[in-house]
This record gives structure tokens, C-alpha cells and sequence, in this order.
């Protein structure tokens, strides 16, 4: 039996407003060890997504400090999502369609998790034979993504 996106999705998001700047985004990026903040209004509605990417090339790009960038110009919006009831083949075929490494789980109108390659490799890893030498490779991958 297939997979779906519920078996393999993060649950725990870490979410960032639109107020905020790129240099808050990247601190909790690395205080909370993501790669990605879900963008949120103050009512706590989801705007958009943040990566590690987003800001490394919008802030240099620009060339301004990162305390004076904002989230709300940084972000990726509107979001990709996927209901958590899809199959997981189903989910990388839309990340490499999209050329995204950040599917947002929505189930109706509520966001229930994220989607991410290190996700992917975690899976691939499982349902490989701890003495293959692929789940090495696939271990020093997860360590680069």
C-alpha cells in the first residue's frame, strides 16, 4: 500500500509574520533548526513561506541589512499545498514539477504540517537496509539539504 503525506509530513511548524524581518526569520531558522517559516498574518492567517534560500538571495540580491527586509517581500505566495490524504509519489511529483523543496499540508482550510525533502529522505532511508550503502549516501544527503 502507498504511502500518503500524513505518514511522512512535520507537524510542528514554525511560523514567522509578515512584520517581521529577514534577520528575526533567520535566527529562528536556526534556533529551531528549519529550513522554512510559514508566513502568517497577525490574525494568524497563511500568507506565504519563507526558506533559508528566500533570504539568502533577497537580502544580497538587494543588498540591505536584513533587520531592514521584511518578511512580506521576502515570502513565497501563495502557498503550494497538498491535502495529507495524498500519496507521497504524488507530492514529490508536484515538488519537482513546482521545482519547490516545501509542500505546506492543508487538510480543508486548517494547516496541518509541511512537506520537506529532508521528509522524502527520511522515508527513503527507512525503507532501506541499515548495511546498504545507500542509506549512507542517503544520511551524508540529508546532512547538505
Amino acid at each position: 500500500m502507498s504511502k500518503q503525506v500524513s505518514d511522512i509530513m512535520t507537524t510542528k511548524i514554525e511560523i514567522i509574520q509578515t512584520s517581521q524581518n529577514a534577520k528575526e526569520a533567520a535566527r529562528k531558522m536556526l534556533d529551531k533548526n528549519v529550513s522554512s517559516l510559514l508566513v502568517v498574518d497577525e490574525q494568524g492567517k497563511s500568507m506565504g513561506i519563507v526558506t533559508e534560500r528566500d533570504i539568502t538571495r533577497g537580502v544580497c540580491i538587494h543588498d540591505v541589512l536584513s533587520k531592514e527586509f521584511k518578511i512580506l517581500h521576502l515570502m513565497t505566495s501563495p502557498l503550494l499545498t497538498i491535502n495529507p490524504n495524498s500519496s507521497i509519489e504524488i507530492a514529490a511529483n508536484l515538488m519537482l514539477q513546482k521545482k519547490v523543496r516545501h509542500l505546506i499540508v492543508v487538510d480543508g482550510n486548517k494547516t496541518v504540517g509541511i512537506v520537506t525533502a529532508t521528509n522524502f529522505i527520511d522515508y527513503l532511508n527507512e525503507q532501506m537496509d541499515p548495511v546498504d550503502p545507500n542509506s549512507n549516501m542517503l544520511k551524508t544527503l540529508k546532512d547538505e539539504v
